[in-house]
Parts: structure tokens; C-alpha cells; sequence
């Protein structure tokens, strides 16, 4: 009869590598938006636009739709503020209600997102969820950083954000993988 210690230990370990390499591809695929240009040309579309100049902003509502470089952003509403210094120039974008940012076949769904141009960072929060095909991420708060390739998924958002998603997923990152066969 088999030792049944080492036959346990090869399964944990065969079973934490599949898990790490099946988290390797969520984060590739997270990854490859960093290949993203911030500073392509923004397109948008809405229900209503409201051009506020004395704030620097606009506030898009109704089926809002805006495209960069392959990066599209759906959501109920958003607010674009801009710095105007001779030229306009996007600073941030703050979306709220069902917001869907897609590039490729990577799709990441949550609440509320923030894109800071000048940080070149996305975070979205509450009730996040990233997906690249069989593969998924549920947290609290998602954060891409646009420049380094880094992305990370919090069970819990925290901080002094606007986007935070506080209590939305009960403090743990969960997920599925797709093993492939072989």
C-alpha cells in the first residue's frame, strides 16, 4: 500500500500549480491591455451630453459609449473632467451605473470605474467581475495599471476612493479556471 502523505502532497501541490498557472492567464490577459495608448484619441456617444466649462467637465448620461485604441467603456453615466491649457486634455474618467470596459476578449464588469489618464491606472469596483473566456476573477475592487501590466483583485475595496465597492463581495476574490486537457 502507497504512503497516502506524499500521494496527498503531489495532488496539493499538482492542484496549487494548475490553479497558479490557470491564475497566470487571467493576469496575462489583464496584462495585455497594458499594451493600451492612453493618449489615442477618445470617442464617445451618449443619450445627453452636458458640456460643463466653468468645472472642466462633461457629463455624459443615457447609454454612454467611449472608445480608445480598442478600449471601450459602457456605462449608465459618466463625468469626464479635462484640464484646458491651451489644448484639451483628458485627466479622468469617472463612470457609475453598470459599467463594461471590454478590449480583445477580455471583458471586466463592475459598478462604478475611474480611469486616471495622468496615472494611467483603471480601478473598478463593486460587484467586479473579469472574464477571459472560460476563465473569471469576482472582488470587490479590480485595478489595472495601464503602464507597469500589473492588475489586481481585491476581495474588499478600501481606501478613501470614490470608487471602493465596500462590502460587495464579503471580502474574498473568487474565481473559476478552465484546466486544459493534457
Amino acid at each position: 500500500m502507497k504512503p497516502l502523505l506524499p500521494t496527498i502532497a503531489r495532488w496539493g501541490i499538482g492542484s496549487f500549480a494548475v490553479t497558479a498557472v490557470a491564475f497566470a492567464g487571467i493576469q496575462l490577459s489583464a496584462q495585455s491591455i497594458a499594451g493600451h495608448n492612453s493618449d489615442a484619441p477618445v470617442s464617445y456617444a451618449a443619450d445627453r451630453i452636458e458640456l460643463q466649462d466653468r468645472e472642466n467637465r462633461v457629463v455624459l448620461s443615457g447609454n454612454v459609449a467611449i472608445t480608445q485604441a480598442g478600449l471601450n467603456l459602457n456605462a449608465a453615466r459618466t463625468i469626464v473632467s479635462y484640464s484646458d491649457a491651451g489644448t484639451l486634455k483628458i485627466q479622468r474618467i469617472m463612470a457609475t451605473g453598470g459599467v463594461n470596459v471590454t478590449r480583445g476578449n477580455e471583458r471586466a464588469r463592475g459598478d462604478t470605474a475611474v480611469y486616471d489618464f495622468n496615472r494611467r491606472i483603471i480601478t473598478m469596483a463593486g460587484n467586479v467581475r473579469l472574464n477571459r473566456g472560460g476563465d473569471t476573477l469576482n472582488g470587490g475592487r479590480l485595478v489595472i495599471d495601464l503602464a507597469s501590466g500589473v492588475s489586481s483583485v481585491d476581495g474588499r475595496a478600501s481606501g478613501s476612493s470614490s470608487v471602493t465597492g465596500e462590502g460587495q463581495s464579503g471580502g474574498r476574490v473568487t474565481g473559476s479556471f478552465s484546466v486544459p486537457e493534457g
